[in-house]
Protein backbone atom coordinates (compact mmCIF):
# COMPACT_ATOMS: atom_id res chain seq x y z
CA UNK A 1 0.00 0.00 0.00
CA UNK A 2 1.06 3.35 -0.80
CA UNK A 3 2.52 5.26 1.65
CA UNK A 4 0.83 8.78 2.61
CA UNK A 5 0.96 9.84 6.26
CA UNK A 6 3.85 10.64 8.90
CA UNK A 7 3.64 7.79 11.28
CA UNK A 8 1.47 8.84 14.62
CA UNK A 9 3.78 9.76 17.78
CA UNK A 10 3.43 6.89 20.36
CA UNK A 11 4.07 9.70 22.97
CA UNK A 12 0.93 11.90 22.51
CA UNK A 13 -2.28 11.06 20.51
CA UNK A 14 -5.10 11.74 19.41
CA UNK A 15 -7.71 9.16 19.95
CA UNK A 16 -11.15 8.58 18.95
CA UNK A 17 -13.70 6.65 21.09
CA UNK A 18 -16.76 5.07 19.43
CA UNK A 19 -19.01 4.52 22.29
CA UNK A 20 -23.19 4.95 21.72
CA UNK A 21 -25.51 4.32 25.07
CA UNK A 22 -27.93 3.47 22.40
CA UNK A 23 -26.01 -0.51 22.60
CA UNK A 24 -27.82 -0.79 26.07
CA UNK A 25 -31.03 -1.58 24.83
CA UNK A 26 -29.27 -5.24 23.65
CA UNK A 27 -31.13 -7.10 26.92
CA UNK A 28 -29.42 -10.42 27.47
CA UNK A 29 -31.87 -10.97 30.63
CA UNK A 30 -31.38 -11.50 34.31
CA UNK A 31 -27.75 -12.63 35.59
CA UNK A 32 -26.27 -13.03 32.08
CA UNK A 33 -22.60 -12.14 32.09
CA UNK A 34 -23.08 -10.04 28.71
CA UNK A 35 -24.90 -7.27 30.59
CA UNK A 36 -25.73 -3.89 30.11
CA UNK A 37 -24.07 -2.94 32.63
CA UNK A 38 -20.44 -4.04 31.09
CA UNK A 39 -21.51 -0.51 28.92
CA UNK A 40 -21.61 1.95 32.04
CA UNK A 41 -18.44 0.20 33.19
CA UNK A 42 -16.41 1.05 29.83
CA UNK A 43 -18.22 3.96 29.77
CA UNK A 44 -17.00 5.23 33.22
CA UNK A 45 -13.66 4.02 32.33
CA UNK A 46 -13.34 6.33 29.12
CA UNK A 47 -14.69 9.17 30.91
CA UNK A 48 -11.48 8.82 33.55
CA UNK A 49 -9.48 9.06 30.71
CA UNK A 50 -10.97 11.71 29.16
CA UNK A 51 -10.91 14.10 32.65
CA UNK A 52 -7.25 13.87 32.71
CA UNK A 53 -6.78 14.74 28.63
CA UNK A 54 -10.01 15.58 27.29
CA UNK A 55 -8.21 17.45 24.29
CA UNK A 56 -6.66 13.77 23.26
CA UNK A 57 -10.36 12.19 23.16
CA UNK A 58 -12.62 12.64 20.39
CA UNK A 59 -16.18 10.86 20.34
CA UNK A 60 -16.96 10.10 17.11
CA UNK A 61 -21.04 9.78 15.31
CA UNK A 62 -21.19 6.82 13.81
CA UNK A 63 -24.32 4.49 12.36
CA UNK A 64 -25.17 0.46 11.37
CA UNK A 65 -23.25 -1.29 9.25
CA UNK A 66 -24.83 -2.07 5.21
CA UNK A 67 -25.91 -5.41 4.36
CA UNK A 68 -23.35 -5.10 1.80
CA UNK A 69 -20.86 -4.45 4.75
CA UNK A 70 -21.93 -7.40 6.32
CA UNK A 71 -21.93 -10.15 3.44
CA UNK A 72 -17.71 -9.45 3.42
CA UNK A 73 -17.83 -11.94 6.38
CA UNK A 74 -21.19 -13.12 7.03
CA UNK A 75 -23.09 -15.60 4.60
CA UNK A 76 -26.58 -13.98 3.66
CA UNK A 77 -28.13 -17.21 4.96
CA UNK A 78 -27.17 -16.73 8.56
CA UNK A 79 -27.73 -12.37 8.21
CA UNK A 80 -31.07 -14.14 7.38
CA UNK A 81 -32.21 -16.52 9.99
CA UNK A 82 -30.51 -14.28 13.01
CA UNK A 83 -32.53 -11.28 11.82
CA UNK A 84 -35.92 -14.16 11.60
CA UNK A 85 -35.21 -15.58 14.97
CA UNK A 86 -35.06 -11.93 16.85
CA UNK A 87 -37.78 -10.73 15.10
CA UNK A 88 -39.52 -13.86 16.13
CA UNK A 89 -39.20 -12.92 19.45
CA UNK A 90 -36.94 -15.56 20.29
CA UNK A 91 -34.30 -15.54 23.43
CA UNK A 92 -31.37 -17.16 22.31
CA UNK A 93 -30.05 -17.47 18.27
CA UNK A 94 -30.71 -20.96 16.90
CA UNK A 95 -27.36 -21.14 15.98
CA UNK A 96 -26.21 -21.36 19.45
CA UNK A 97 -25.20 -19.69 22.62
CA UNK A 98 -26.14 -15.74 22.35
CA UNK A 99 -28.91 -14.36 24.17
CA UNK A 100 -31.16 -12.27 22.16
CA UNK A 101 -33.72 -9.45 22.58
CA UNK A 102 -36.30 -7.32 19.95
CA UNK A 103 -33.66 -4.67 19.75
CA UNK A 104 -30.58 -6.96 19.34
CA UNK A 105 -30.29 -6.91 15.43
CA UNK A 106 -30.22 -3.14 15.30
CA UNK A 107 -27.66 -3.13 17.93
CA UNK A 108 -25.84 -5.91 16.25
CA UNK A 109 -25.00 -3.81 13.15
CA UNK A 110 -24.72 -0.50 15.28
CA UNK A 111 -21.35 -2.05 16.87
CA UNK A 112 -20.33 -3.00 13.38
CA UNK A 113 -20.97 0.20 12.21
CA UNK A 114 -18.76 1.81 15.08
CA UNK A 115 -15.77 -0.14 13.86
CA UNK A 116 -16.67 0.61 10.02
CA UNK A 117 -16.34 3.98 10.89
CA UNK A 118 -13.44 3.85 13.32
CA UNK A 119 -11.75 2.18 9.75
CA UNK A 120 -12.42 5.64 7.73
CA UNK A 121 -11.03 7.68 11.20
CA UNK A 122 -7.62 6.08 11.24
CA UNK A 123 -7.19 6.12 7.49
CA UNK A 124 -8.70 9.38 7.20
CA UNK A 125 -7.27 13.18 6.60
CA UNK A 126 -7.49 14.02 10.22
CA UNK A 127 -4.27 13.39 12.40
CA UNK A 128 -6.43 10.58 14.44
CA UNK A 129 -4.45 7.38 13.93
CA UNK A 130 -5.53 5.27 17.29
CA UNK A 131 -9.47 4.09 17.65
CA UNK A 132 -11.02 2.70 21.07
CA UNK A 133 -14.60 1.34 20.05
CA UNK A 134 -16.47 0.21 23.53
CA UNK A 135 -19.48 -1.21 21.94
CA UNK A 136 -21.41 -3.76 22.79
CA UNK A 137 -22.37 -7.22 21.50
CA UNK A 138 -19.18 -8.10 21.29
CA UNK A 139 -18.00 -10.87 18.31
CA UNK A 140 -15.14 -12.35 17.85
CA UNK A 141 -16.85 -15.39 18.33
CA UNK A 142 -19.04 -15.11 14.92
CA UNK A 143 -18.11 -17.30 12.31
CA UNK A 144 -19.37 -16.54 8.35
CA UNK A 145 -22.63 -18.56 9.27
CA UNK A 146 -23.10 -18.85 13.13
CA UNK A 147 -23.44 -16.61 15.99
CA UNK A 148 -22.18 -17.70 19.01
CA UNK A 149 -20.47 -17.41 22.30
CA UNK A 150 -22.47 -13.95 22.99
CA UNK A 151 -21.47 -12.76 19.46
CA UNK A 152 -24.42 -12.23 16.53
CA UNK A 153 -21.87 -9.95 14.19
CA UNK A 154 -17.84 -10.78 13.78
CA UNK A 155 -17.07 -6.79 14.61
CA UNK A 156 -12.79 -6.92 13.37
CA UNK A 157 -13.72 -8.91 10.61
CA UNK A 158 -16.40 -6.95 9.25
CA UNK A 159 -13.92 -3.46 9.88
CA UNK A 160 -10.61 -5.32 8.22
CA UNK A 161 -12.84 -6.06 5.42
CA UNK A 162 -14.13 -2.66 4.99
CA UNK A 163 -10.29 -1.22 5.33
CA UNK A 164 -9.44 -3.57 2.28
CA UNK A 165 -12.52 -2.75 0.21
CA UNK A 166 -12.78 0.87 0.45
CA UNK A 167 -9.45 2.16 1.57
CA UNK A 168 -6.98 -0.16 -0.27
CA UNK A 169 -5.52 -1.93 2.90
CA UNK A 170 -3.01 -5.06 1.08
CA UNK A 171 -2.49 -6.71 4.93
CA UNK A 172 -4.18 -6.61 8.04
CA UNK A 173 -3.23 -7.80 11.51
CA UNK A 174 -5.94 -8.82 13.97
CA UNK A 175 -4.81 -9.09 17.53
CA UNK A 176 -7.00 -11.09 19.96
CA UNK A 177 -6.22 -10.97 23.91
CA UNK A 178 -9.34 -12.06 25.05
CA UNK A 179 -8.68 -15.53 27.68
CA UNK A 180 -11.37 -17.21 25.17
CA UNK A 181 -10.52 -17.86 21.43
CA UNK A 182 -11.63 -15.73 18.84
CA UNK A 183 -12.72 -19.16 16.87
CA UNK A 184 -15.28 -17.20 13.99
CA UNK A 185 -11.91 -14.59 12.89
CA UNK A 186 -9.58 -17.67 12.85
CA UNK A 187 -12.20 -19.22 10.51
CA UNK A 188 -13.40 -16.12 8.68
CA UNK A 189 -9.81 -15.26 7.85
CA UNK A 190 -7.66 -19.29 7.86
CA UNK A 191 -7.58 -19.43 3.84
CA UNK A 192 -6.66 -16.01 3.29
CA UNK A 193 -3.16 -14.78 3.06
CA UNK A 194 -4.13 -10.97 3.29
CA UNK A 195 -4.70 -10.93 7.05
CA UNK A 196 -2.76 -11.90 9.95
CA UNK A 197 -4.40 -13.53 13.09
CA UNK A 198 -2.69 -14.26 16.37
CA UNK A 199 -4.57 -15.12 19.68
CA UNK A 200 -3.62 -15.65 23.17
CA UNK A 201 -6.46 -17.73 25.04
CA UNK A 202 -7.00 -20.07 27.68
CA UNK A 203 -7.28 -23.78 27.02
CA UNK A 204 -8.68 -25.77 27.23
CA UNK A 205 -11.61 -23.07 27.49
CA UNK A 206 -14.58 -22.13 25.40
CA UNK A 207 -14.91 -22.65 22.52
CA UNK A 208 -12.46 -25.40 22.09
CA UNK A 209 -10.21 -23.91 19.30
CA UNK A 210 -7.06 -22.31 18.93
CA UNK A 211 -4.35 -25.22 19.31
CA UNK A 212 -0.97 -23.80 18.03
CA UNK A 213 -1.51 -26.79 14.84
CA UNK A 214 -3.84 -24.59 13.47
CA UNK A 215 -2.00 -22.24 11.44
CA UNK A 216 -4.34 -21.48 8.64
CA UNK A 217 -4.01 -23.31 5.19
CA UNK A 218 -4.09 -22.85 1.67
CA UNK A 219 -2.62 -19.64 0.34
CA UNK A 220 -3.46 -18.42 4.36
CA UNK A 221 -1.26 -21.02 5.22
CA UNK A 222 1.23 -19.45 8.15
CA UNK A 223 -0.73 -16.65 8.63
CA UNK A 224 -2.57 -17.89 12.04
CA UNK A 225 -0.52 -17.73 15.30
CA UNK A 226 -1.82 -19.18 18.13
CA UNK A 227 -0.45 -19.07 21.55
CA UNK A 228 -2.66 -21.05 24.20
CA UNK A 229 -1.43 -20.92 28.11
CA UNK A 230 -3.82 -23.05 30.83
CA UNK A 231 -5.19 -21.49 33.54
CA UNK A 232 -3.34 -19.21 35.72
CA UNK A 233 -1.18 -17.28 33.15
CA UNK A 234 -0.54 -13.84 33.46
CA UNK A 235 2.20 -11.31 32.30
CA UNK A 236 5.19 -14.05 32.11
CA UNK A 237 3.61 -15.71 29.75
CA UNK A 238 0.95 -13.35 27.87
CA UNK A 239 3.38 -10.36 26.96
CA UNK A 240 6.36 -12.54 26.26
CA UNK A 241 4.11 -14.09 23.55
CA UNK A 242 3.23 -10.60 22.17
CA UNK A 243 7.29 -9.53 22.93
CA UNK A 244 8.35 -12.94 21.51
CA UNK A 245 6.06 -14.29 18.93
CA UNK A 246 3.89 -11.75 17.77
CA UNK A 247 6.73 -8.38 17.26
CA UNK A 248 8.68 -11.31 15.13
CA UNK A 249 5.36 -12.08 12.74
CA UNK A 250 4.22 -8.33 12.83
CA UNK A 251 7.75 -7.41 11.09
CA UNK A 252 7.47 -10.08 8.42
CA UNK A 253 4.32 -9.08 8.03
CA UNK A 254 4.31 -5.47 7.91
CA UNK A 255 0.39 -4.52 8.38
CA UNK A 256 -1.21 -1.61 6.79
CA UNK A 257 -3.79 -1.93 9.87
CA UNK A 258 -3.89 -3.05 13.45
CA UNK A 259 -6.56 -4.40 14.81
CA UNK A 260 -7.18 -5.55 18.57
CA UNK A 261 -10.09 -7.69 19.93
CA UNK A 262 -9.62 -6.01 23.50
CA UNK A 263 -10.83 -8.70 25.31
CA UNK A 264 -11.03 -7.46 29.79
CA UNK A 265 -11.80 -10.92 30.28
CA UNK A 266 -8.18 -12.40 30.52
CA UNK A 267 -7.51 -9.52 33.60
CA UNK A 268 -7.29 -11.17 36.89
CA UNK A 269 -10.14 -11.62 38.83
CA UNK A 270 -13.00 -12.20 35.85
CA UNK A 271 -15.97 -14.46 36.35
CA UNK A 272 -15.64 -15.74 32.58
CA UNK A 273 -11.84 -16.94 32.94
CA UNK A 274 -8.53 -17.64 35.17
CA UNK A 275 -5.71 -15.29 33.41
CA UNK A 276 -3.47 -13.18 35.94
CA UNK A 277 -3.09 -9.87 33.66
CA UNK A 278 -3.57 -6.11 34.97
CA UNK A 279 -3.91 -3.15 34.20
CA UNK A 280 -0.48 -2.18 34.29
CA UNK A 281 0.03 -4.87 31.93
CA UNK A 282 -3.45 -4.34 29.46
CA UNK A 283 -1.15 -0.69 28.98
CA UNK A 284 2.09 -2.39 28.62
CA UNK A 285 0.39 -4.75 25.92
CA UNK A 286 -1.47 -1.90 24.13
CA UNK A 287 1.94 0.55 23.93
CA UNK A 288 3.07 -2.64 22.25
CA UNK A 289 0.56 -2.73 19.67
CA UNK A 290 1.10 0.90 19.06
CA UNK A 291 4.88 -0.51 18.69
CA UNK A 292 3.88 -2.11 15.89
CA UNK A 293 1.15 0.21 14.24
CA UNK A 294 3.76 2.84 13.97
CA UNK A 295 6.60 0.59 12.65
CA UNK A 296 4.43 -1.02 9.68
CA UNK A 297 0.75 0.81 10.04
CA UNK A 298 1.50 4.73 9.45
CA UNK A 299 -0.07 4.31 12.98
CA UNK A 300 -2.95 3.03 12.35
CA UNK A 301 -4.88 0.77 15.00
CA UNK A 302 -8.52 0.05 15.87
CA UNK A 303 -9.36 -1.89 19.07
CA UNK A 304 -12.88 -3.16 19.90
CA UNK A 305 -14.04 -4.20 22.83
CA UNK A 306 -14.76 -8.30 23.07
CA UNK A 307 -15.31 -9.44 26.84
CA UNK A 308 -14.75 -8.60 30.33
CA UNK A 309 -17.06 -9.52 33.00
CA UNK A 310 -16.19 -8.70 36.52
CA UNK A 311 -17.58 -4.64 36.32
CA UNK A 312 -15.25 -3.23 37.83
CA UNK A 313 -12.02 -4.81 36.54
CA UNK A 314 -13.54 -3.50 33.07
CA UNK A 315 -13.50 -0.39 34.04
CA UNK A 316 -10.12 -0.17 35.57
CA UNK A 317 -8.60 -1.78 32.21
CA UNK A 318 -10.42 0.09 30.19
CA UNK A 319 -8.80 2.99 31.65
CA UNK A 320 -5.69 1.43 31.57
CA UNK A 321 -5.74 0.55 27.64
CA UNK A 322 -7.62 3.93 26.45
CA UNK A 323 -5.24 5.65 28.31
CA UNK A 324 -2.23 3.99 26.97
CA UNK A 325 -3.44 4.57 23.45
CA UNK A 326 -3.68 8.06 24.26
CA UNK A 327 0.09 8.18 25.05
CA UNK A 328 -0.72 9.06 29.41
CA UNK A 329 1.02 5.99 30.20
Amino acid sequence: MTQQKEPSKQEKCLVNILVGKRCKAHETGPGHPEQIARFDAVQTGVNKVMEKEEQRLKLLEFKSAEKKELLRCHEEKYLIAAEMDISNGLGMLSTGDTNICMQSWEIAKLTAGAALEGVNAVFGKSEIRRLFCGMRPPGHHATADRGMGFCLLNNVAIAARHAQAAHGAEKVLIVDWDVHHGNGTQDIFYEDVSVFFFSTHQSPWYPGTGAKNETGSGKGQGTVLNRPFAAGAGRREIYGAFEKDLLDAANRFKPDLVIISAGFDSRVEDPLGHFRLTDEDFADLTKLMIKIADDHAEGRLLSALEGGYNLEGLKHAVTAHVGALAGLS
